[in-house]
C-alpha cells in the first residue's frame, strides 16, 4: 500500500468518525435543502446526526441517496407532497426532550415525558386529511451503518410522538378474480369498477389455488419451496368485451391455474403504494418500525417491503407495542406488507387499534400477530394474508408454548373482532387460537374490562366479540384451528402430547351462555378444513368445500352446527370427534348465548367539514351481535356499513378551536358502552393536527 493511499484511507475513516460525532440541528422553521434551516448554516451532509428541535418545523424535499446516520424529531419533519422525495436513513427516533443517540428502543426507560399543550414530536410522510397525492412518492430506505446496534438498527421508532405515514388512496387494495386464471397466459379478468386506480407498473400476487404438495410433505418442507402464489406486474389494463370487466395483462405468463369458481375464487392483490418504507439491503441488516405507548398517528395506503429482523424478538415490520389504551384511534388502512423476515403487524399489550383493508405477504412465522394474550377490542377487518412461512420461536418471546409455524392470524385471546379476512397458503393455519398452560405460563392473565379496569381472568374462557365472514383456502395444515392441537406429527410439537391432555386448551373455554360464535366462516382446499380445540362453541354458516377433512378430531363437547355444508371432502366429514372434559352420563346441554356484552367505538378520523363551522367524525364500532346506535356528541352517526362496521357523523364546530368529541354505542340488547372513546383537541395546535388523529384521551385502567 503507498503511503499516499494510506493517507487517504486514514483521511476518510477520520471524516467518518468526525461525521458520526457531529449533531446538526436545526436554527429555525425551512426546507432541509436551505442552509439556513440549520445551525452552522450548513445541509446536513452524509453520515451526520441531525436533531429536529423542538418548536422547529422542518421540510424534507430532497431526493437523495446520501446516508444520514440517525435523525432525531424532537419537533415536526414533514415529507413535501409536491415532489418526489427519498431519505437514506439509519435510525429515525421521533421523541421529546434533547436525547439524540441511539436508542429508542425501551421507552420506559428513558422517555421524558411530554409537557403538557405541547405539539408532540412529529413524523408526517403525508397526513390523513392529505396524503401523498397520486402521481408523487417518497421514500424512505433504511440503512445499516457500522457501529450500530445490530438488534435494534435500522429502524423508526416513535417514543411519545407522532408519526404518520399516508399514500394516495387504493380504492381496492385487493379484489377476487372474475373469472378463471389459466396457466400459460398472461391475462386476468377482474371487475372493472375495483381496479379503476390500478395501472401499469403496478406490483400484483396472484394466490394460490392448487396445493402443492401432501401433508406428510410439510413436514419437512415450507410452502416457499413450492408456492402457487405468484408476483406479477401491470403491463396494462383495458375494459373486458363483458360489461363491467377488465382485462389486465400481465408481464408474463401464469405458472399455474388459480381458480374462480362460484364462492372459491383466488385473490389478487395490489402491493404497489407511493409512501414506501424499505430496508436498503433486504439481504443484510434489516430495518423495521416501532409505536410506543402515548404516541399518536396511523397508517394508510403505505408499502413497507423487505423489513422485519429475523430471529430478533421485537424488530418487526410494523410494531405496537406495549401501548395498553393510549393509542385508541390509531389505524392501519390499506397498507401493503410483504417480504418481511420478522411478521407483517404485531399487536404487542395493545388495545382498540384498527387494522383493514391491508395485505400481507410472506412472512417469516405468524402474519396478523396478537403477542401476549392480554390484547383486546382490536378490529381485524378485510386483511388478505398470503405465506406466512414456518420460522422458529424467538429468544424470550413472552407466551412460551407459540412455535411460530406461520398462521396468517395467530391470537390467544379473543376478545377482539375479525371479520372478512382471507388467509391464503400459510405453512400452518390460516388462523389460529392457541394456549398452553403450564410450562412457566399461567394463561389467568390481567385483561381490560368494558369499564376501563383491568381484572385477572383465564384468557382461555373469553369469546369473541366478532368473528365473521371469515375464509382460509389452499392451506396444507388448518383452516381454522380454535384451541390448538398437538399431536406429535406436526413440527415443533412434542410427540404424544395430543393423547395427554384434551388439546391445547385442556378442555377449557367460554361459558355456555356466551360461546365461542363462528358465523359464515368458508374453509376450501385445506387438508384439516375446521379444528374446534375449545368447548361450546356455535357456528353459524359454515362451508367446508374440496379439504381431506372437514371436522377434524374436535371437542365436541358444547358444540352445535348451523347451516353446516361439506362438500368434495376426501377422507371424512367428520374425524375422530372427542368428547373434551364431557364424561358419560352428564347431563346434555345447550347452548343458550346471551347479549350482555356492550359495543365498543374507535374514533379513526376527525377533518374538517363541508364548510368552516362543520366538523366530520368517521369511526368504527364492534359487537358480538347487532348494535342498535352510535352517538358522537348527542348525534346518532350514520352507518356506513352493516351493523356500523364504518360510521360517519358531521358536528356544529371547528377542529380550530378547543372542543372535546365523544363517542359511543348501544346494542339491540340495551347494552351501553362504558367506556365512550373520547378525543381532545388543544385551544392551539400545530398545523398537522387538523387532518391528523387528534390527542386520545385514554383511560386509566387498574390492576
Amino acid at each position: 500500500m503507498s503511503w499516499k493511499f494510506a493517507l487517504l484511507l486514514a483521511l476518510a475513516y477520520s471524516d467518518a468518525v468526525l461525521a458520526a460525532d457531529t449533531l446538526v440541528r436545526s436554527a429555525q422553521n425551512g426546507n432541509w435543502s436551505d442552509a439556513k434551516t440549520w445551525e452552522g448554516g450548513q445541509v446536513p451532509g452524509p453520515g451526520t446526526r441531525v436533531q429536529v428541535r423542538e418548536g422547529h418545523h422542518v421540510r424534507y424535499d430532497l431526493e437523495s441517496d446520501k446516508v444520514i446516520r440517525s435523525i432525531h424529531v424532537a419537533g415536526t419533519l414533514e415529507f413535501a407532497r409536491d415532489r418526489n422525495t427519498r431519505l437514506d436513513v439509519g435510525l429515525i427516533k421521533i421523541q421529546p426532550g434533547d436525547d439524540s443517540s441511539e436508542n429508542g428502543f425501551d421507552c420506559d426507560a428513558h422517555m421524558p415525558k411530554h409537557a403538557a399543550g405541547q405539539p408532540k414530536p412529529a413524523l408526517l410522510v403525508g397526513l390523513p386529511g392529505d396524503p401523498m397525492p397520486a402521481g408523487k412518492s417518497a421514500l424512505i430506505r433504511l440503512v445499516y451503518i457500522e457501529g450500530m446496534d445490530q438488534e435494534t438498527c435500522p429502524a423508526i421508532v416513535c417514543c411519545g410522538g407522532q408519526m404518520e405515514f399516508h399514500g394516495s388512496k387504493v380504492k381496492h387494495t385487493w379484489t377476487k378474480l372474475a373469472r378463471e386464471a389459466y396457466r400459460n397466459e398472461p391475462i386476468v379478468l377482474l371487475k372493472r369498477d375495483e381496479i379503476s386506480d390500478w395501472k401499469p407498473g403496478d406490483h400484483l400476487i396472484l394466490t394460490g389455488t392448487t396445493r402443492q404438495f401432501g401433508y406428510k410433505q410439510t413436514r419437512t418442507l415450507s410452502v416457499a419451496e413450492r408456492p402457487s402464489t405468484e408476483e406479477r406486474l401491470i403491463k396494462g389494463v383495458r375494459p373486458y368485451v363483458e360489461e363491467g370487466l377488465a382485462l389486465v395483462t400481465l408481464d408474463k405468463p401464469l405458472d399455474f391455474d388459480h381458480r374462480a369458481e362460484g364462492n372459491y375464487r383466488a385473490e389478487v392483490a395490489n402491493l404497489t403504494r407511493n409512501v414506501i418504507v424499505e430496508s436498503a439491503n433486504p439481504d443484510g441488516v434489516r430495518g423495521h418500525t416501532m409505536f410506543h405507548k402515548n404516541s399518536a398517528g396511523s397508517i394508510s395506503y403505505a408499502e413497507f417491503r423487505h423489513l422485519g429482523k429475523e430471529g430478533v424478538l421485537g424488530k418487526y415490520s410494523l410494531h405496537f407495542h406495549l401501548l395498553g389504551d393510549s393509542m385508541r384511534g390509531t389505524s392501519v388502512i390499506g397498507a401493503s406488507i410483504w417480504d418481511s423476515k420478522n411478521r407483517w403487524i404485531t399487536v404487542h399489550g395493545t388495545s382498540d387499534l384498527v387494522v383493514r383493508d391491508c395485505v400481507g405477504y410472506k412472512s417469516v412465522g405468524h402474519g396478523f400477530f396478537l403477542e401476549d394474550g392480554t390484547e383486546t377490542r382490536n378490529v381485524f377487518d378485510h386483511n388478505l394474508a398470503v405465506m406466512a412461512l414456518r420460522g422458529k420461536p424467538l429468544p424470550d418471546q413472552v407466551l412460551p408454548f407459540d412455535k411460530n409455524l406461520g398462521s396468517g392470524f395467530w391470537w390467544s385471546n379473543s376478545l377482539n373482532s375479525f371479520t372478512n379476512n382471507v388467509a391464503v397458503e400459510c405453512d400452518q393455519d390460516g388462523f389460529r387460537f392457541d394456549v398452553v398452560a403450564g410450562a412457566g405460563f399461567d394463561p389467568v392473565l390481567p385483561v381490560l374490562q368494558p369499564d376501563g379496569t383491568k381484572k385477572r381472568v383465564d384468557i382461555r374462557t373469553l369469546p369473541f366479540i366478532r368473528f365473521e365472514n371469515n375464509e382460509a383456502h389452499c392451506q396444507r395444515f388448518f383452516g381454522l384451528n380454535l384451541g390448538g392441537f398437538n399431536d406429535g406429527g406436526v413440527p415443533g410439537y412434542a410427540a404424544g402430547a395430543g393423547d395427554s391432555k384434551v388439546e391445547d386448551v385442556d378442555g377449557v373455554g367460554p361459558d355456555s351462555q356466551h360461546p365461542f360464535l363462528i358465523r359464515n366462516f368458508r374453509a376450501w382446499n385445506t387438508h384439516w378444513a375446521f379444528h374446534g380445540g375449545s368447548p361450546n362453541v356455535r357456528a353459524d354458516g359454515m362451508d367446508l368445500y374440496d379439504s381431506q377433512y372437514g371436522l377434524w378430531r374436535s371437542v365436541m363437547d358444547g358444540h352445535e352446527y348451523h347451516d353446516l355444508k361439506m362438500d368434495r371432502i376426501t377422507s371424512m366429514g367428520v374425524f375422530n370427534s372427542r368428547p373434551g372434559r364431557a364424561r358419560a352420563g352428564d347431563a346434555l346441554v345447550f347452548l343458550r348465548p346471551i347479549d350482555d356484552l356492550p359495543p365498543s367505538t374507535v374514533i379513526t378520523h376527525v377533518a374538517p367539514g363541508v364548510s368552516t363551522d362543520r366538523v366530520r367524525v368517521k369511526g368504527v364500532a364492534i359487537d358480538d351481535y347487532e348494535i342498535k346506535s352510535v352517538v358522537v356528541n348527542g348525534r346518532e352517526a350514520k352507518p356506513l356499513r352493516p351493523n356500523f362496521a364504518e360510521w360517519e357523523v358531521e358536528l356544529d364546530g371547528s377542529i380550530d378551536v378547543a372542543f372535546e368529541i365523544e363517542a359511543k354505542a348501544e346494542d339491540a340488547a340495551g347494552n351501553v358502552e362504558q367506556r365512550p372513546h373520547v378525543l381532545r383537541f388543544p385551544a392551539s395546535k400545530p398545523p398537522q393536527a387538523a387532518a391528523a388523529t387528534a390527542i386520545s384521551k385514554p383511560s386509566e385502567p387498574s390492576s
